[in-house]
C-alpha cells in the first residue's frame, strides 16, 4: 500500500502572510518612562501641545542685526547687548546688534544673524563689531514651528521607538509615553542530546552531546524585538513533557517559541503535542534553511480567556536563526502594532555582483551567507549547512536566490543585510 502523497511546501511568501493573518495586535497597553522606552510601540498618537522651537531663535553664535543696518561689508554697529541661550533680550535698537548664542532667543527687530567668524571686534573689546558679509534676512535663523507645530501629530501610533523619537517625544515635553505592552513568549527547546553550557565541560560530553545554542541566540532575538522571556529550558524528548510545558506555557503566555522537535521523526514530538492540545496551521516552507517551521495554537484552561499562539523553528541552528528572523520577526512586530506596513516585509534587497558560484540549483528558495567585499562584491561562506553557525557570525548578508536558480561569477543576485533584518 502507497503512503498519501504529502501535501506541497508552501511558499515563503504565503507562508509568512497566513502567519501575519493570525496575529492581530495586543491590545494591553502601559505607560513607560520616555527613557526606558526605546524600541516600544507606541499605542496612541502623540500630539504636540506646543511648537518647536517655541520662538524664532539663532542657529549659530554671532551677532544678532537688522539687515537695514548692513547693506555692504565693513560696517560697524555697537553691541547693545548679550543674549545667551534660554534668555530673552530686549527689542533690538536700530543701528545696534545684539551678541547672540546658538538657541538664545531673536530679539524683536532683528531679521537675521551674522556668524562670529564673519566679524571681527573692533578696539580690542566686543563693545562694537566690524561686519565682514552682509546677512540676509533669515540668515542663521530658526524659525518658531519650524520643527514642530502645535497641534501636530509629530510621532503617529504603531511606531517602533527609536533613539531620534525618543529625543522627539522629549522635546515635546513627554516624560511618560504610552506603549503596546511587551508580547509575553515561552521559549523551550527539545532534544535529548542538548547540554547547556557550564553543566558538562567539553572534554567530558557524551558521543552524539552537542551544546544548545539555540536557546542562547533565540532569547536575545526575542528581547531585541521587544519581549518579555520565559526560558523554560530544555524538555526532553518525550510526549508526555512535550505536552506538560505546551500547557503550562499556554495560561501565561501569549506566544511558545520552540527550537527542534518539529520534523518527522518518531521521536519529535512537538507536531503532534500542538495538534491535540489545539491546532497546527502551517508545516513545512519552501525555503532553505528552515523547511520545517510550524506555526499553530494551544489552547488554555478553562477559566483562562484566548489561546496561545505556537511557533515552532527547526532544530538546526542556522535554519533557526534565519527562518526567526524572516517570519518570527514580522510576527512580533504585528503582535505589537507597528504600523509601518514596510516592517512587515523582507526588507528591499540590494543587487550585487555575485564574486562566487552555486552551480546546482535548489528546489527551494535560498537563502546563502555572504559578506561584502572590498571590490564592491559579495563573498559566499563555504559551508552553506543548516548546521553550521560560524557562517552567520562571518556573513553581514543573505542572498535571496530563487529557487531553480543557479549563480554563476559576475552574476547580479539579491543581497538583504542582516543589519535590515535585525533593525
Amino acid at each position: 500500500m502507497n503512503a498519501p502523497a504529502r501535501a506541497p511546501l508552501m511558499a515563503l511568501d504565503d507562508a509568512l502572510a497566513a502567519l501575519l493573518a493570525c496575529a492581530p495586535a495586543l491590545t494591553d497597553t502601559e505607560s513607560v518612562p520616555t527613557f526606558d522606552a526605546t524600541a516600544r510601540v507606541l499605542a496612541q498618537d502623540l500630539v504636540s501641545a506646543l511648537q518647536v522651537p517655541p520662538a524664532d531663535n539663532s542657529s549659530m553664535d554671532g551677532y544678532a542685526v537688522r539687515c537695514a543696518d548692513v547693506t555692504e561689508k565693513g560696517a560697524v554697529l555697537p553691541v547693545s547687548q548679550r543674549i545667551p541661550a534660554g534668555h530673552a533680550g530686549e527689542p533690538l535698537k536700530p543701528g545696534t546688534c545684539a551678541r547672540i548664542f546658538t538657541g538664545a532667543p531673536m530679539p524683536a527687530g532683528a531679521d537675521a544673524v551674522v556668524m562670529q567668524e564673519d566679524t571681527r571686534e573692533v578696539g580690542g573689546d566686543i563693545h562694537a563689531v566690524h561686519i565682514d558679509a552682509v546677512p540676509q534676512p533669515g540668515q542663521w535663523v530658526r524659525r518658531a514651528g519650524e520643527d514642530v507645530t502645535r497641534g501636530a501629530v509629530v510621532l503617529a501610533r504603531g511606531q517602533r521607538l527609536d533613539e531620534a523619537a525618543l529625543g522627539l517625544a522629549a522635546s515635546l515635553g513627554l516624560a511618560q509615553l504610552r506603549v503596546v505592552r511587551r508580547p509575553r513568549v515561552a521559549l523551550f527547546s527539545t532534544g535529548d542530546e542538548l547540554v547547556m553550557p557550564g553543566e558538562v565541560p567539553p572534554e567530558a560530553m557524551k558521543p552524539g552531546a552537542i551544546y544548545n545554542s539555540n536557546r542562547f541566540f533565540l532569547r536575545a532575538l526575542l528581547q531585541r524585538f521587544g519581549c518579555e522571556v520565559s526560558d523554560l529550558g530544555i524538555v526532553p524528548d518525550k510526549r508526555e513533557a512535550t505536552l506538560a510545558a505546551l500547557k503550562t506555557a499556554a495560561d501565561h503566555h501569549d506566544l511558545i517559541l520552540t527550537s527542534g522537535g518539529v520534523s518527522v521523526g518518531e521521536e519529535d514530538h512537538i507536531k503532534p503535542s500542538v495538534q491535540q492540545l489545539g491546532g497546527l496551521d502551517l508545516w513545512q516552507i519552501a525555503m532553505k534553511p528552515g523547511k520545517p517551521f510550524a506555526y499553530g495554537h494551544v489552547r488554555r484552561d478553562a477559566g483562562v480567556e484566548g489561546q496561545c499562539h505556537f511557533i515552532g523553528l527547526p532544530g538546526n541552528p542556522v535554519s533557526s536563526y534565519v527562518t526567526f528572523l524572516l517570519l518570527v520577526r514580522p510576527f512580533l512586530l504585528q503582535l505589537q502594532g507597528v504600523g509601518d506596513a514596510a516592517a512587515l516585509r523582507l526588507p528591499p534587497a540590494t543587487p550585487l555582483r555575485a564574486d562566487f558560484a552555486v552551480p546546482r540549483a535548489d528546489k527551494r528558495r535560498e537563502f546563502l551567507r555572504v559578506r561584502r567585499n572590498t571590490q564592491g562584491g559579495l563573498d559566499l561562506f563555504p559551508n552553506q549547512s543548516s548546521g553550521v553557525l560560524t557562517s552567520t557570525v562571518w556573513a553581514d548578508g543573505l542572498v535571496d536566490n530563487p529557487a531553480g536558480a543557479t549563480i554563476a561569477p559576475g552574476d547580479t543576485v539579491r543581497f538583504i543585510a542582516l543589519s535590515d533584518l535585525l533593525a
